[in-house]
């Protein structure tokens, strides 16, 4: 049955794929009205909006269709007004730290934000009976597959604190989802890519380091394989599962896989740079997952799920992006949040 929704919450929606996600759903359901909670921490940013706040700036309060509301997930006084007020009848939850080389230095905001602040969302959500709650995980939960591919019911093996809270949170849910028949779905997405991405995660840090004159640092030999999708397949995706998927379901949204050597070389080649003068190899990171690989079927057949992006041709549309775009980017990589973290980083100082 296709589900239509009036009244939504997003989570980290001023985030990389929470505002694609959120400016997406705004143009495809011009019936929704959209509440985005955020934080505002390092990540994100009021600039990935900065579009619809200017769309709306011209209508009149009844005519309004987007919001924003500063705050914290783990806030319960906070969400207790924004659910009050709400009504909602769809949540989607980005909301999370999501930076493996971050957690591996500090893992006391990744806990905090991806599993407290998950229970405190999910329990103020079953109090005020919202009907279809999305929960957006991610495929790093399975750990590294050697080979084969991970389906929905694949064991959980995360490898690092960012996706052991993560996990959390995945089983978190599945509880609520057991225990209280919390009307749930859980997406899990492969890496994703595109414009608005925080220039510390592989793509854009590359893009803007080579934009910069600076060399790419690349973990260990840079064979480790990811599986790439496209922010605006992964946003058709969650809309899909929203509107169509039956409650309890989970669903993975598999990419295409690259090793972080192949990403790196096709960015410079679109750049017309030679890889021999911009890699700069570091140290890989402690209890690297050297493959993650998903299996993207269930998705498809059941829901008619396919991708629109290939890899090979959308990337130059990214590299465009971040070319034409620098003044959004350069405003991030100047701030402490992103310097402090980069020294260590292109370094690769894990200690």
């Amino acid at each position: 049955m296709e589900h239509e929704f009036g009244s939504v919450l997003i989570t980290g929606g001023s985030g990389f794929i929470g505002s694609n996600f959120l400016r997406y759903f705004y143009h495809a359901h011009p019936q929704a009205r959209i509440v985005n909670l955020d934080l505002l921490t390092y990540a994100g940013n009021p600039e990935n909006l900065r579009d619809l706040e200017t769309l709306e700036a011209g209508r009149t309060e009844a005519q309004r269709r987007y919001r924003f509301v500063q705050g914290d997930i783990c806030d319960e006084v906070l969400l207790e007004k924004v659910f009050s007020a709400g009504r909602f009848d769809l949540v989607v939850h980005f909301a999370a730290e999501s930076h493996v080389d971050r957690s591996i230095f500090s893992m006391v905001h990744f806990v905090r934000t991806n599993i407290e602040g998950t229970r405190v969302l999910v329990e103020t959500a079953r109090r005020h009976a919202i009907p279809r709650f999305v929960n957006i995980s991610t495929d790093e939960v399975y750990g590294t597959i050697a080979a084969g591919y991970a389906a929905e019911h694949a064991q959980l093996k995360p490898s690092n604190p960012y996706s052991a809270s993560k996990a959390g949170a995945d089983l978190l849910v599945q509880a609520y989802m057991r225990t209280h028949n919390f009307p749930a779905i859980i997406v899990r997405g492969s890496n994703n890519y595109g414009p608005y991405q925080y220039p510390e995660k592989l793509i854009p840090l590359a893009l803007t380091n080579v934009l910069e004159g600076k060399k790419v640092p690349l973990h260990g030999n840079g064979r480790h394989v990811r599986s790439w999708l496209h922010v605006q397949d992964f946003c058709r995706a969650i809309d899909l599962v929203a509107h169509a998927a039956p409650v309890h379901s989970l669903y993975n949204v598999a990419g295409e896989e690259r090793t972080n050597l192949e990403v790196v070389d096709c960015i410079l080649r679109h750049l017309g740079k030679d890889p021999a003068a911009c890699l700069q190899y570091v140290n890989d990171r402690p209890g690297a997952d050297l493959r993650y690989a998903v299996d993207g079927s269930k998705l498809e057949g059941e829901l008619g799920f396919s991708r629109v992006h290939r890899f090979e041709e959308a990337i130059g549309d990214v590299v465009r992006w971040y070319a034409a775009n620098q003044t959004w980017w350069k405003n991030i990589r100047l701030k402490p949040g992103f310097l402090e973290h980069y020294e260590r980083q292109s370094n690769g100082r894990w200690c």
